[in-house]
């Protein structure tokens, strides 16, 4: 009976420590990864991904959702006002916890900031800012510095003339970074006597636009110095344009972009002033979890530029 009695409560015990074991066992594997933050969407409208600029935003905006386990939804507004409004409500619908935004315009922009603010959705503008709605964090490089450094080097450049010429692509009109870094680059050459803009242009931020102002400039008013454009992608669409013309002037673009330093180190270029969208990329998912955990932002996080020439 004593044996009966021992056996009993030995397989009564075993119960209990497979039980507890199976337990634990399932508690762990139900535990998220340390950093993975489950249910957490986070949407991204970009302004257009046909630039390689925007591309490395993306990509160094996924590499770090990737890193820090958030599902990124990325979002492509082709230049288009509306089309961005539309993404906006379609991540609105998807339930992100936070919108990072690059917007097309400064100014249409802040209708699909308002819908955000309106779902209790914080916003993060990238590059270009919104001229509405509430903003909890703009992470751009220094577009007037930036202006500014153009126009010292094409000063530098040219410090040997006696009268210097210039051309200026704007990008698209209404878009902060369009406006700051004409700021910036005006800055410096409006105080110069010797200095005179003869054609300033928008091209839209585009290499194709670029190409054909620069075309319709080159044909107009051939007779000039130096070339500032707003962006790598317009000023490469005007070193195809002065090639096929066979003229040789300084062009500075501002970006940085694969293609533009491509073409600085084949001499096609001159210099470029170099932002680092990748590093916006991960500053924006970055202070979207902060925002999300409920952590301070800044206000304003500015992200390094650099020029970059011929060496």
């Amino acid at each position: 009976m004593k044996k009966r009695l021992t056996s009993i409560l030995s397989v009564i015990l075993m119960i209990f420590f497979i039980g507890g074991t199976v337990g634990c066992a399932k508690k762990t594997a139900e535990k998220p990864a340390e950093g993975e933050q489950k249910g957490n969407k986070v949407g991204m409208v970009l302004s257009t991904l046909n630039n390689p600029f925007f591309v490395s935003m993306k990509e160094g905006a996924e590499k770090k959702a990737r890193e820090m386990g958030y599902e990124l939804i990325v979002l492509d507004s082709q230049n288009d006002s509306s089309k961005e409004r539309s993404n906006v409500e379609d991540l609105i619908q998807k339930g992100v916890k936070v919108l990072i935004i690059n917007p097309t315009d400064s100014d249409a922009v802040a209708n699909s900031v308002q819908a955000a603010n309106d779902a209790k959705i914080p916003v993060i503008t990238v590059d270009r800012q919104s001229n509405g709605g509430e903003i909890i964090s703009h992470i751009a490089s220094d577009n007037v510095k930036g202006g500014e450094m153009a126009a010292n080097y094409i000063v530098e450049k040219l410090k040997d003339k006696k009268e210097i010429k210039l051309v200026e692509l704007q990008g698209i009109p209404g878009a902060s970074a369009t406006r700051e870094r004409g700021e910036g680059f005006h800055k410096v050459i409006d105080v110069k006597n010797n200095i005179k803009v003869i054609s300033s242009q928008a091209a839209d931020f585009d290499r194709t636009k670029g190409l054909n102002v620069m075309e319709n400039v080159i044909q107009a008013q051939p007779q000039f110095d130096a070339v500032f454009a707003h962006n790598d992608e317009m000023a490469l669409g005007a070193v195809k344009a002065l090639k096929t013309a066979n003229k040789k002037v300084i062009i500075v673009g501002f970006d940085g972009n694969q293609d533009a330093k491509d073409a600085i180190s084949k001499g096609e270029m001159t210099a470029t002033v170099a932002q680092q969208p990748d590093l916006m990329g991960i500053a924006a998912v970055e202070n979207a979890d902060k925002v999300i955990k409920g952590e301070t932002v800044e206000k304003t996080i500015p992200v390094e530029l650099k020029l970059i020439e011929k060496k």
